[in-house]
């Protein structure tokens, strides 16, 4: 081998080992937003759990709270009912401060503004848990997206060192690219596209 030939060798070798590092760099960085929309997955993923529960739960008291409210009603009205018949005036008493206790029972288990736990404030709230779970869920959804893109960018970076051919260095950027924005819109405007 001659030294002209030796000189090319090294040439070639040093240009390689300079798009190499290029490249490396480029899965560094593509590596730290995928780490980056992985992290606000797994909380957005958390955060819609999390209000489901809270949602099923509120919508489990707002139930209760309704079943105790028909009760009592249904003994208000049959205790309406059966005053007249009442022989003496002290039992017909008795029985209509019974009937106003249930009646006032009855208008607390459908609002309670206090303590937020009337039926009227607890569909409130579960329906309010219901939209930060459908916000969180969106959220994830693009966070998985850009994971998903990230990934692949990877995997494409990966075999520009192995094949040499750049096209995949150019797609593993524009890859890294769709997945900053699919990262955008997650953290900004998650509903603006609809992905479940």
């Amino acid at each position: 081998m001659g030294a002209h030939e030796s000189m090319e060798h090294a040439e070639h070798a040093e240009h390689a080992s300079g798009s190499n590092k290029k490249i490396a760099l480029l899965i560094s960085v593509i590596a730290l937003f995928l780490a980056l929309s992985e992290t606000l997955g797994k909380g957005a993923q958390t955060e819609s759990i999390s209000k489901n529960v809270e949602a099923s739960n509120l919508w489990a008291f707002f139930q209760a709270k309704t079943v105790r409210r028909t009760v009592v009603q249904t003994a208000a009205e049959q205790g309406k009912l059966n005053l007249p018949a009442l022989p003496d005036e002290a039992t017909k008493a008795s029985l209509q401060k019974q009937i106003d206790d249930w009646q006032k029972n009855a208008a607390r288990y459908r609002s309670e503004p206090e303590t937020g736990e009337g039926s009227e404030q607890l569909a409130a709230r579960a329906k309010h848990a219901e939209e930060e779970r459908d916000l969180a869920t969106a959220k994830y959804h693009h966070y998985e997206l850009a994971s998903a893109a990230f990934q692949i960018g990877i995997v494409l970076a990966s075999a520009t060192i192995i094949t040499g051919m750049i096209v995949l260095a150019w797609a593993s950027g524009a890859l890294a690219l769709v997945g900053i924005a699919m990262t955008m819109l997650g953290l900004f405007q998650p509903h603006l596209l609809h992905l479940h």
